[in-house]
């Protein structure tokens, strides 16, 4: 009888340890994945890490150009959430079917400048009618987002267009995956000039803002997030503390426009 207690005993805490480990696993598995736009990086990491410290829930943050990200999402990448740098990818991730339309905002706004390496000798650009990019660029290259994808390019080809000044320039565009990768491009000094966001501007010390774009001048910059169509349950309490004031500050301190009223 002894032999046998002994028995159950140790079956009781293997069972114990294993209800345990059930436990810890369940708890490891509130994690949500969010694609989101390269312009957003280091906002949003500020953003995510005070979510997870409220809620307890790990975000597993994926930056590159909304372009790639709307068609990973397509093509079935487990994302949760989707925040796009433009309306136009996340139509298309709409139209795909790819989102939960009743859960999309426009959340946050932005601005394109034209930036220079921080020792260039080029400064105060005024950006008007008929300026000359190409001649301001001289022997050397302009990045930005490619400009048949990438939000940033679309929006500073759409600017240099309405402005007079596309044609003359094209040549000179060095086309980058990312604003990111743009705005290393002229961090690096391997492009005299380039096209990104305000925000983006302002988190690289390598570079230094020479002109701004007139807001006229091209389509609203608009930053729209969604919960993809397979999205956990977890992520609709997300994107409430993506409306919140807390990230509104949070957003805010990088340079990035609050375009809603927040929720809490």
């Amino acid at each position: 009888m002894i032999h046998i207690s002994r028995r159950l005993a140790v079956g009781l805490v293997a069972l114990s340890l294993i209800g345990g480990l059930t436990s810890i696993a369940t708890a490891q598995e509130k994690s949500l994945t969010v694609f989101a736009a390269a312009s957003m990086k280091n906002a949003l990491d500020d953003v995510n890490a005070a979510f997870t410290a409220k809620s307890g829930i790990k975000i597993v943050a994926s930056y590159a150009a909304s372009s790639a990200l709307a068609k990973q999402i397509e093509q079935g990448a487990p994302a949760d959430v989707f925040v796009s740098a433009d309306t136009d990818w996340m139509d298309y991730a709409a139209q795909k079917k790819s989102i939960n339309e009743p859960s999309r905002v426009n959340l946050l706004g932005n601005a394109i400048v034209l930036i220079a390496p921080k020792d260039s000798a080029i400064a105060n650009v005024a950006i008007g009618q008929n300026f000359d990019l190409a001649k301001l660029a001289g022997d050397g290259k302009i990045a930005t987002g490619d400009v048949k994808s990438v939000p940033v390019g679309k929006y500073a080809k759409a600017a240099l267009e309405k402005l007079g000044s596309w044609s003359a320039a094209e040549p000179k565009f060095a086309m980058a995956e990312s604003v990111r990768a743009a705005l290393t491009l002229v961090s690096r000094g391997e492009a005299a000039l380039g096209i990104v966001y305000a925000t983006d501007a302002r988190i690289d010390p390598g570079v230094k803002v020479v002109g701004s774009f007139p807001a006229d001048s091209h389509p609203a910059i608009i930053y729209p997030v969604a919960a993809t169509t397979t999205a956990k349950p977890e992520a609709t309490d997300y994107l409430a503390f993506l409306r919140s004031a807390a990230a509104k500050a949070m957003f805010e301190k990088y340079g990035f426009t609050f375009l809603i009223k927040p929720v809490s």
